[in-house]
């Protein structure tokens, strides 16, 4: 099977892309997977590509558009959903809200019996 012409020029035009470069050897391939799949959730139809890159000798990064976002030794750990969202989103779409984790402000009407 071959990946036509249109298709091939047509993702390297477009920009909204994350690489997370893990580490093989420390077995973090599930947990890249995991990420991916909860920013290609989140941010569906906004992001354009998401490519898990394996890597040695402990590396665990998460890049957005060639910036790096995330670094396990400089961030002090794996990111957190959540946190790792929120740094996708404040950087290409700060304005765009994202529901539960952005956090509710309770109503006079909640818990009102």
């Amino acid at each position: 099977m071959t990946i036509s012409n249109d298709l091939s020029s047509e993702s390297s035009l477009l920009s909204n892309k994350v690489i997370i470069h893990y580490c093989n050897q420390c077995r973090w391939m599930l947990r890249s997977a995991w990420l991916a799949q909860e920013l290609l959730s989140t941010f569906d139809g906004d992001l354009h590509e998401v490519t898990l890159k394996p890597g040695t000798g402990g590396v665990f990064e998460v890049w957005l558009n060639g910036e790096l976002i995330w670094e396990r030794k400089r961030d002090n750990g794996f990111p957190e959903a959540k946190e790792l969202k929120v740094r996708v989103r404040d950087l290409l779409w700060p304005d765009k809200p994202l529901g539960h984790i952005d956090g509710h402000t309770k109503s006079k009407t909640d818990g009102a019996e």
